[in-house]
């Protein structure tokens, strides 16, 4: 008799979805993988396959959604949208004809909802939400959830900072800012940088699981949050680059047209709090960004 747990997870081809199917399997858990190749479990468009997967299934984890690391054209920002809304809105309708359907369904939401804030933390019982694109979209990722109809599956957004972690996540367009020379702090500097390491990230995802109490929007950010001079001085100490040019705005502009992404990356104040995992006792493994990068990168000061 197979009493593995099984976990569906979607989106599981990207950097945070390739790490949390290899510490699933790790941690004992049979994997369910929904996305677009041949290595998928099953296919996007596929609804009774989905059906067939989801059902039974304890948990259901949603990362899917295309990379924001890019230019925010017109075709871009409606794939970034698409990509995340009619794939939670495709989960909700499989989830709603299981018989047997998961009881948590875990689905990434982005920090990056909340307004610029330099002058206080934004926790999810009094954080106000802010204005544009990425908000546009985090909003409409969170209301396609909502909708699902799953009266037996408890739905948690997962607020989730920007993610650090070895071989991707946005450690590459820091990295190529920093070697660059665009290394120094950015804007004003003051603004503030929320951020968690991937293996936070997946262990928070099991400790919400686990912790049925746990409802509603929940932020995932390490507690130690910097602002971007100190980021800065810390992605130079890690990847071994001596200094870094200070950088206003519109040079900034030139530098993220280089690699191809957008300036709110970091001239974006986040300063998200989770203030839910702390309540409940949640004890982030790397809380200090230091360390973390250090880990990352396989440097030591």
């Amino acid at each position: 008799m197979n009493n593995r747990k099984t976990v569906v997870l979607a989106g599981a081809s990207g950097f945070i979805g390739g790490y949390f199917r290899t510490r699933f399997e790790q941690d004992g858990w049979q994997v369910r993988a929904v996305g677009r190749t041949g290595a998928d479990t099953v296919r996007w468009g596929d609804d009774d396959g989905l059906t067939r997967a989801l059902d039974g299934a304890e948990l259901l984890v949603n990362l899917a959604g295309r990379s924001v690391d890019c230019r925010y054209s017109q075709r871009n920002k409606a794939q970034i949208l698409d990509s995340r809304v009619s794939t939670t809105a495709e989960l909700g309708r499989a989830v709603a004809r299981c018989s047997a359907p998961p009881a948590t369904w875990l689905n990434a939401s982005t920090g990056t909802i909340y307004r610029h804030a330099e002058d206080s933390p934004q926790s999810e019982h009094d954080g106000e939400l802010g204005h544009g694109f990425s908000v546009e979209v985090a909003r409409a990722w969170e209301s396609a959830l909502a909708a699902a109809k799953t009266p037996l599956t408890r739905k948690v957004p997962l607020r989730i900072s920007i993610v650090f972690g070895p071989g991707g996540g946005v450690m590459r367009p820091f990295a190529a800012l920093a070697r660059l020379g665009l290394g120094g702090h950015m804007g004003s500097g003051s603004q503030k940088f929320s951020w968690v390491h991937v293996e936070d990230l997946y262990r928070s995802a099991l400790f919400v699981h686990q912790r049925t109490d746990l409802t509603g929007p929940v932020n995932v950010a390490s507690p130690e949050v910097v602002d971007n001079r100190e980021l800065m001085r810390l992605v130079r100490r890690a990847y071994g680059v001596p200094f870094g040019l200070p950088t206003p705005g519109w040079l900034l502009e030139l530098g993220a047209v280089m690699i191809r992404t957008e300036t709110e990356l970091v001239l974006k104040s986040r300063w998200v709090q989770p203030r839910k995992l702390l309540d409940a006792g949640f004890a982030f493994r790397y809380a200090e960004l230091g360390r973390a990068l250090q880990e990352i990168t396989g440097r030591r000061a």
